[in-house]
């Protein structure tokens, strides 16, 4: 019964996939005391994620990354059907209706950019892994300014759920902090500063597993009281007449 389906698992588990990936290439650096990997640059001794991700671990970063987006998609796709059906609330135009499709053309896009660069790592495919790379984060960003579009315009026209406002203002936080943390790792890359461009995306990683979670105040705060209730979760406070009724 898909009623009883509980979506909000799905970003849950996209976002522990990826944190629970970079935690464990992190760890692994450490545990063989910072080695500077053949793929590093000369002056570097802090390693860019597919650094670490292009060693032994390299089939452990790309289950990562494919669960990582496959749960993702899997979101976006249960946030459509949701709203097709009434459980969240239904989409009120034909505009945003195709917000949400752009959002799920563009999240494909960098999902398979996101595959991709870890199966083309850094050491053997370097030109080709940064194009993936920049087709992971471009496409992740659109998605984010098209979710984030159409929640701005379900806000306005249901203004009696602040639920909608949160979570446009929410993602316009990611997109505006991430644009920042892109350009400033772009810079640090182009400059040389391969030590500071590193950090920076370990940052924009641990910060793209954020808005992987965020997706579940979509799913679950969104949800109508009813619907929670059906999903096994908390039910929606009876009203004085229904008490009344009942007593009667």
């Amino acid at each position: 019964m898909m009623g009883a389906i509980l979506y909000w698992i799905l970003p849950v588990l996209s976002g522990i996939s990826w944190a629970l990936t970079l935690f464990v290439l992190f760890i692994y650096w450490l545990a063989k005391c910072r080695p500077r990997y053949a793929s590093m640059d000369p002056t570097q001794s802090i390693p860019y994620i597919s650094d670490v991700g292009a060693t032994s671990l390299k089939a452990f970063f790309i289950t990562g990354c494919c669960l990582t987006t496959v749960f993702h998609i899997l979101t976006l796709v249960s946030e459509i059907w949701l709203r097709y059906t009434g459980r969240l609330t239904k989409n009120t135009s034909l505009g945003q209706r195709v917000l949400v499709w752009f959002s799920l053309l563009f999240a494909t896009n960098g999902s398979a950019g996101l595959i991709l660069l870890s199966v083309f790592d850094t050491l053997r495919y370097h030109r080709l892994h940064n194009t993936f790379l920049a087709l992971f984060i471009a496409g992740f960003i659109l998605s984010a300014i098209f979710t984030c579009w159409e929640y701005q315009r379900l806000g306005m026209h249901f203004r009696e759920q602040p639920i909608l406002r949160f979570s446009f203002w929410l993602k316009l936080i990611f997109i505006l902090i991430s644009l920042g943390l892109v350009v400033a790792f772009a810079t640090q890359g182009l400059r040389r500063e391969f030590n500071t461009a590193a950090i920076l995306e370990w940052v924009i990683a641990l910060f793209f597993s954020l808005y992987l979670f965020s997706f579940v105040i979509d799913l679950f705060l969104g949800l109508k009281p009813e619907r929670r209730k059906s999903d096994g979760s908390s039910a929606p406070l009876e009203t004085d007449m229904h008490r009344e009724m009942i007593m009667s």
